[in-house]
């Protein structure tokens, strides 16, 4: 179970901010084979000037429609898994309009008891939930 966390810039319509989830879930279904109702996704826009992506001297010239994605994950992709994800994701999105130059992508690991999906209990650790990859 992925919590992903979308940010871009204000301006896009409804239906491009909907292609953006649902071809980043699309994507993790296919390259990872989750679930499709595994799906906890938080879009935040922000105003321009409020968002900030700086190149870290790769070289890349982004525009003001910079999209970062996090995803909240528990550990255990290998490099080459994640390197795949990448590649794919960025294909995909630049079918919905979103260049490559202006993509960011950051994965952020943790492990089964860091998760509880309600009632104040880490169901991955009661055994109420399988740990994904078990």
């Amino acid at each position: 179970m992925p919590l992903i966390r979308i940010d871009l810039v204000e301006g896009r319509s409804d239906e491009q901010i909907a292609a953006i989830g649902d071809t980043l879930m699309r994507t993790l279904v296919d390259v990872y084979s989750l679930p499709e109702r595994d799906r906890f996704q938080i879009v935040t826009e922000h105003a321009p000037g409020r968002l900030t992506a700086l190149d870290v001297g790769l070289g890349i010239e982004r525009s003001e429609q910079v999209v970062i994605i996090q995803i909240f994950t528990q550990a255990g992709r290998s490099t080459d898994e994640k390197q795949e994800f990448f590649r794919t994701l960025a294909e995909n999105l630049a079918t919905v309009g979103v260049a490559g130059e202006d993509l960011v992508i950051g994965f952020v690991e943790n492990g089964p008891a860091d998760w509880s999906f309600g009632f104040g209990r880490a169901q991955y650790t009661t055994g109420e939930l399988t740990t994904p990859g078990n």
